[in-house]
């Protein structure tokens, strides 16, 4: 059996989110070790030397050794619980892994010749990749740390699928034999997309018929006070109407005022 890491670790006692916070505040991780036949055991790791395993993408996909004193188990991740925004791992869980036992691991896939391949050198299409990693099961000593996909060969509108995938010996996809061959890569032609025309007309056309606003110059021939499509002459002859309109008024206005007075005088004199 390969193993590729090794990380310390401790016994841990307290149990419940009350110790989980302590021990997070003094930069530890809680783990849990299970499976293998046997009981799971709560770990204590080191957040600072977890943080810097966990930057390497192997070690999501090999066994890792456990140690814990002068003991050590072997043992796959399985699950990790990260903070919300803050670069902190909650939880971490591994599972125990026996020589004689099948695992069942997520192995990511390396695409390999895409530049090269005839549909996107000659033909111009786009490569995309479906999925990035596949879940495979296997003895520990068979576990790859990838898969790799030659798209090397692809042309447009052609497509890699699981079982075109090339994988050691004692490896199987948990998919195929589950009776789903799901695609892994494609090309296709790029898409396309309409740059919207301006209508020139249409906005000269809106502009025109609204109104000025508040501070716009007017228009050469427009007569200020002028509603918006009247002849230019229409203000100009509104103009001495209104003119003559507050000229009655005022005289109405001195005419009451001489009449009361004429009026108070009488009373005086009675």
């Amino acid at each position: 059996m390969k193993i590729s890491f090794e990380l310390d670790a401790e016994f841990r006692d307290d149990q419940g989110k009350g110790a989980s916070r302590r021990l997070r505040r003094t930069g530890k991780v809680p783990a849990i070790l299970y499976g293998g036949k046997r009981d799971a055991r709560a770990l204590l790791l080191d957040h600072t030397r977890l943080s810097q395993l966990m930057d390497n993408e192997r070690f999501y996909s090999t066994i890792v050794a456990l140690k814990v004193g002068d003991q050590s188990q072997a043992a796959v991740l399985k699950d990790v619980q990260r903070h919300p925004y803050k670069n902190q791992i909650m939880h971490i869980d591994f599972q125990r892994v026996l020589e004689d036992e099948k695992i069942r691991m997520r192995i990511p896939l390396h695409f390999q010749g895409g530049a090269e391949s005839k549909g996107v050198k000659e033909q111009g299409g786009v490569l995309s990749h479906v999925r990035n990693d596949v879940e495979v099961t296997c003895l520990p000593k068979d576990l790859p740390e990838y898969v790799e996909v030659d798209v090397s060969t692809l042309e447009i509108s052609q497509v890699r699928k699981l079982s075109d995938l090339k994988l050691p010996a004692g490896v199987e996809i948990v998919d195929l034999l589950a009776g789903r061959d799901a695609p892994v890569a494609s090309i296709h032609m790029p898409r396309v997309e309409e740059e919207e025309t301006p209508v020139v007309e249409e906005a000269a056309v809106a502009a025109a018929g609204a109104p000025a606003a508040a501070g716009a110059p007017v228009a050469a021939g427009a007569v200020p006070g002028a509603a918006p499509g009247a002849a230019p002459g229409a203000a100009a002859a509104a103009a001495p109407a209104a003119d003559a309109k507050g000229a009655a008024a005022k005289g109405a206005a001195a005419k009451g005022a001489k009449d009361a007075k004429d009026a108070r005088k009488g009373d005086g004199k009675k």
